[in-house]
């Protein structure tokens, strides 16, 4: 149907008439994708791009996978849309699907468009439920771009917006060890001293904002973009015991982090939490359909039994997307893409610590199954980073360049570089986005300080 458009017209067209997210109009550069298929995708000129980055942290079972295409179409097919208030196939075996790989008791679900309204619909459920209006969230967090959840999210791309029109967002210092506000002067705190101190920090501010007032407390579980923050052990379930204490709706984000991507269904399974609400996206579908979903526990569910919940978007649930994730979920579970990720995981994290090794601009490397980080420095000794706060560096730039050139396709993010394959890769292919990496880190290692 498309046909019409040839190769050559796919870059000028689009830059003709797209307005781009996330850019600088006239600054903006897309790769003019044709195909794509495992872990690798071809622009129009034919060259192949391993993608370390499962396009935008989503593609967790690879491109191109039969499976799911064939099931996208039969739904067409059959049926193509319902309205969100219809009950449908799709609808009735994802409830089941996901009942059975989240955590117990989690077993209402909403579903949305993509995180953003996830997790603004999370929030919505919370303040319900509760009958407060305050959302505690981190100053690392990301939780999506649509006014509500850049509100709750902490990084700069908040503060562009500014100001929010959702009041009541309250922010938080994330227990990040390479850069603890607390610790600079103790680097060697043991890891329970270090989890506690941040956990008394959370529960500061929680006195401070009353906690009468606070709905829910909104993590990622592992923070994502803003540098893969694995929290330490003890505190997600420091923060469940909070919440518990206080009488707050303990909610997950797991949008990037769930559907195998650390080695477990979702990243809170490798610290036995349960949350009262969890949300996702991405991996959810693996990109192959727009789907996010909100799983929350029956009490709340329960609080809307004889009241309406005011919310709601013209594709919620939307058949072709939830046939989508149905079809995932059975993949990974065929493929035993989850426990494999755990492995090949392992030994990304050696490839990891292995350029630490070899390179002086490499401050640390963090990683959890397949979703690691390289974190960049000019100096180690005062860690100071390779691009400053929410900004860039000519080192950065020209690393980035150099992965494209030579086909790495991967996520640079101010001082980071982000390493998160579909969990399909092999160890072959690793070795072969590594490769690439290693020669490109000799940019910025000429950046170290000396002497």
């Amino acid at each position: 149907m498309l046909d019409w458009v040839t190769d050559d017209q796919i870059l000028p067209l689009s830059l003709e008439h797209n307005f781009w997210t996330w850019s600088a109009q006239a600054k903006v550069k897309p790769i003019p994708v044709k195909q794509a298929k495992g872990v690798y995708f071809w622009d129009t000129q034919g060259k192949r791009y391993l993608d370390f980055n499962s396009m935008v942290m989503c593609v967790n079972i690879g491109h191109g996978d039969e499976r799911v295409i064939e099931a996208i179409v039969q739904q067409a097919r059959e049926l193509p849309f319902a309205g969100p208030g219809m009950a449908t196939r799709p609808r009735a075996a994802l409830g089941q699907l996901l009942s059975e790989i989240l955590p117990q008791g989690l077993n209402r679900y909403l579903y949305t468009l993509g995180g953003a309204d996830a997790n603004e619909n999370a929030i919505k459920l919370a303040r319900g439920y509760t009958g407060r209006f305050k959302i505690l969230s981190r100053y690392r967090s990301y939780h999506g771009a649509s006014f509500g959840a850049v509100a709750a999210t902490g990084d700069p791309r908040r503060t562009a917006w500014e100001p929010s029109v959702m009041p009541g967002t309250v922010h938080f210092l994330d227990p990040y060890r390479y850069r603890s506000t607390f610790h600079r002067m103790n680097p060697d705190i043991s890891e329970s001293d270090f989890c506690q101190d941040y956990l008394n920090h959370l529960e500061e501010i929680i006195q401070y904002e009353r906690p009468e007032t606070i709905a829910g407390i909104l993590v990622e579980s592992v923070t994502g973009t803003n540098g893969v923050i694995v929290p330490p052990q003890g505190y997600l379930q420091g923060v469940r015991e909070l919440c518990d204490r206080y009488s707050i709706v303990m909610i997950c984000d797991e949008v990037m982090s769930g559907f195998g991507r650390t080695g477990r269904w979702f990243a809170v399974d490798h610290w036995g939490v349960k949350p009262d609400i969890v949300t996702m996206a991405k991996g959810l579908t693996s990109g192959y359909a727009p789907l996010g979903a909100v799983a929350m526990r029956e009490e709340i569910a329960a609080a809307f039994n004889e009241r309406e919940f005011v919310g709601g978007l013209t594709y919620n649930g939307h058949p072709i997307s939830l046939a989508a994730a149905c079809a995932v979920i059975e993949v990974m579970k065929a493929d035993g893409l989850v426990e494999k990720a755990a492995q090949t995981g392992q030994v990304m994290g050696e490839m990891l610590a292995e350029l630490v090794e070899r390179h002086p601009s490499v401050g640390e490397v963090r990683s959890i199954g397949l979703f690691g980080v390289l974190e960049l420095v000019r100096d180690r000794k005062t860690r100071e980073p390779m691009a400053p706060f929410n900004g860039s560096s000519a080192e950065m730039t020209a690393l980035r360049k150099a992965l494209l050139d030579n086909g790495l396709f991967a996520y640079t993010h101010w001082h980071t570089v982000l390493i998160i394959p579909p969990l399909i890769i092999t160890e072959e292919q690793l070795q072969e986005g590594f490769a690439i990496l290693d020669r490109a880190l000799e940019i910025t290692d000429r950046a170290v300080k000396t002497g």
